[in-house]
C-alpha cells in the first residue's frame, strides 16, 4: 500500500496561486540555509513553506519582495530574513507593502491563511534597532515584528 501524504490547507492556498504554484516544498526546505532560523514546537504541525521571492524575481524584478510563508497548524506565517539595521526599516517596510498588496491581489487563500496578520523580521545578524526607537515603531505601525529567531506558533 502507498503511504501517501495528506495535502494541507497551506499547500492548496499555495497551489492555487499561480506566481507561487509550483514553489511549495515541504516542512522548511525553501527556506534553505534560512531553515535553521525557525523551529515548530511540533513539527507534525508543520504543512511546508515557498520562497516567495524566488517564486517571483521574474514576475516582479522591480519590486521590495517578500522572502517566505510557512504554513503550520492551518495557518500561514510570513518571513523575510534581512540584516536589521536602523537604515533598513523603509525597505523592509516597502517589501510588507507589497507582500500585502500581492496577497490581496494575487494570493487570496493565502492571505486567509495569515496568522495575526503580523509579519516576522527575523535579523540575519545582530539586530541593531532599538525597541523604544522611532524606526521600532513604524515597524510596528506597519505590523512587523522583528525577531532573532522563531519558534512556531508565534
Amino acid at each position: 500500500m502507498e503511504n501517501k501524504k495528506k495535502t494541507t490547507v497551506f499547500q492548496l492556498a499555495v497551489e492555487s496561486t499561480p506566481d507561487i504554484k509550483i514553489g511549495f516544498r515541504d516542512g522548511l526546505q525553501a527556506l534553505g540555509t534560512n531553515a535553521q532560523r525557525i523551529t515548530a514546537q511540533n513539527t507534525r504541525k508543520l504543512e511546508g513553506s515557498v520562497d516567495i521571492d524566488a517564486c517571483t524575481q521574474s514576475l516582479y524584478p522591480n519590486e521590495a519582495r517578500w522572502d517566505y510563508a510557512v504554513g503550520y497548524d492551518k495557518k500561514a506565517y510570513f518571513f523575510e530574513v534581512h540584516p536589521a539595521d536602523t537604515s533598513n526599516v523603509k525597505e523592509m517596510i516597502k517589501k510588507a507593502e507589497w507582500l500585502n498588496k500581492w496577497l490581496t491581489q494575487k494570493a487570496p487563500a493565502l492571505n486567509s491563511l495569515a496568522a495575526n496578520k503580523v509579519l516576522y523580521w527575523i535579523a540575519s545578524g545582530r539586530q541593531k534597532i532599538l525597541p523604544n526607537s522611532p524606526q521600532h515603531r513604524k515597524l510596528s505601525q506597519s505590523k512587523i515584528q522583528l525577531i532573532s529567531n522563531c519558534k512556531l506558533p508565534l
